[in-house]
């Protein structure tokens, strides 16, 4: 067994195990923001590793970019799509206000609301 085979399958079992933590904390964690922060910070790690774990093991450069651009793709994604599930949670009243430390969105989400009843 090489060195690269050995560090093919650490970065799979890193991978797998990143991957198990998001899917654990999105069953687990017990509001839509929490939840968010699960499904996005360990599966971007998560596919990180595993990727490497292609490039590594296919030993191929031609595929570096390849790889790289589907991992760039899902660091530019990830965090938009998260944004706009934390807005529509947020607006569809998919929060726990008694968990958030701070609610800075109630005084600009009340002033659109009375701006829209005067209309």
């Amino acid at each position: 067994m090489s060195i690269l085979d050995v560090l093919t399958a650490i970065c799979l079992l890193g991978g797998a195990l990143m991957s198990l933590a998001a899917a654990i904390g999105l069953l687990r964690f017990p509001d839509l923001m929490s939840r968010m922060h699960a499904a996005t910070k360990p599966q971007v790690l998560g596919l990180f590793l595993m990727l490497a774990a292609v490039g590594l093991q296919m030993r191929a450069w031609a595929l570096v970019p390849l790889l790289l651009v589907a991992w760039l793709f899902q660091l530019l994604t990830v965090p938009v799509s998260a944004h706009m599930v934390g807005r529509a949670g947020y607006r569809t009243k998919h929060r726990r206000p008694e968990l958030l430390s701070t609610d800075e969105l109630n005084d600009v989400v009340a002033a659109v609301v009375d701006d829209r009843d005067e209309e």
